[in-house]
């Protein structure tokens, strides 16, 4: 179990900079441009995931980066970006409760994401 686990303090430290990222574009689309919140929730995050992508690439996996790895990431998180976003327009949540939760799902279904499928090591 504390395998699965390896480099997660990595990437959580490096998913603090991409939610201060992605907070601020959130409410930047919300606010500046009236996106719903499924669209802004989406933009915010591709923004903010490209920054966190190449830096947990590098320091949290030790893998190089790759279009495949990066296209294969987006996908399925912006996914479950706009997934969550849509259900927030839906129910009209705040974009508080938006944010707050795609941030706590992003960290952990992102980071078992990238370690078990993105930067899988061979053989595992």
């Amino acid at each position: 179990m504390a395998r699965l686990w390896k480099g997660f303090s990595s990437y959580s430290v490096i998913g603090i900079a991409n939610t201060v990222i992605h907070w601020q574009m959130f409410f930047v689309c919300r606010t500046a441009f009236e996106l719903g919140q499924a669209l802004s929730n989406f933009l915010a995050f591709c923004v903010a995931a490209t920054f966190s992508f190449y830096l947990n690439a590098l320091y949290t996996f030790a893998m190089p980066a790759s279009l495949g790895r990066y296209l294969l990431f987006m996908s399925c998180m912006g996914g479950l970006a706009l997934a969550v976003g849509w259900l927030a327009d839906h129910l009209h949540l705040p974009g508080l409760v938006t944010v707050g939760v795609f941030s706590l799902l992003s960290l952990v279904c992102g980071f078992l994401l990238a370690k078990r499928i993105v930067f899988r090591e061979r053989g595992q």
